[in-house]
């Protein structure tokens, strides 16, 4: 299927790994013209050199913290008109809520709330002149299953959600569109970051841990980057207009409910 994505300009934030660069390659291989970021500039350059090599596509890479007011502005002015946000952040780390100071709170709101708005804000009223316009939220399956010692993530990824769900509806008529994807277990760093943490506090193997969590999963496996990536291309593409203020759920069948 031709995704009507060629020339198209797309921003990828915290994208030099995990489910980001999967969205950022994806994009690559429809000929987007991507800008890719991360914070550490030598994993970044590594995965701009790689996207390029395998997809033949233009790759602007930023190195930037996008939590951070300078980072965003660096991110537009690499890509001052972009056709494409897709809005990705690190989580904070799994921690038993009573452990969250004040700060900790502000920090967990900031990136992964306040940050995707803040560029909404930036790209929104370009992408309505121009008649076309994607955007996507990458949240987290714990946002509709809450995650136990995930909660300042959970709530701060809940509340993007509900506050793009009314934007959403305003730029509809647009062509813009505004949606998210909520991934379950992946096979990424985060993934593994978080399964340490819960062996540190069981007494388990980290192996021990993966495998109990792979039992939860009727697709009986994790996630491969690669099925988020085509998923977030879709729903950048120009076949997906109709679609908007969505939230998908891609978690191999682990959350078990009809809606």
């Amino acid at each position: 299927m031709d995704l009507g994505l060629a020339g198209k300009r797309a921003i990828v934030c915290a994208s030099s790994k995990g489910l980001g660069r999967a969205c950022a390659i994806a994009l690559a291989r429809e000929q987007c013209e991507v800008v890719i970021n991360g914070r550490d500039r030598t994993t970044l350059e590594a995965a701009a050199n790689d996207i390029a090599a395998r997809t033949g596509a233009k790759i602007i890479s930023v190195a930037a913290d996008v939590g951070t007011p300078a980072g965003r502005e660096a991110l537009l002015a690499a890509c001052p008109a972009p056709d494409i946000l897709i809005n990705n952040n690190g989580g904070p780390p799994a921690r038993d809520f009573r452990e969250l100071s004040h700060q900790d709170l502000l920090a967990g709101v900031e990136a992964n709330m306040l940050t995707p708005i803040a560029l909404i804000k930036a790209t929104i009223d370009g992408m309505s002149r121009r008649g076309f316009g994607r955007i996507v939220n990458i949240t987290s399956g714990s946002v509709r299953a809450p995650i136990a010692n995930l909660d300042l993530s959970s709530g701060a990824r809940a509340g993007l959600t509900a506050f793009v769900a009314g934007i959403a509806r305003q730029v509809a008529a647009r062509n813009v569109t505004i949606n998210s994807i909520q991934p379950g277990a992946f096979g990424t760093e985060r993934l593994t970051a978080i399964a340490r943490v819960a062996a540190q506090k069981s007494g388990k193997t980290l192996e021990e841990v993966e495998r109990a969590r792979i039992t939860t999963i009727p697709a009986g496996r994790l996630g491969e980057p690669q099925e988020f990536g085509d998923l977030c291309a879709y729903l950048a593409s120009a076949r997906a207009g109709y679609i908007t203020g969505q939230n998908f759920l891609i978690d191999g069948g682990a959350f078990p409910g009809a809606f």
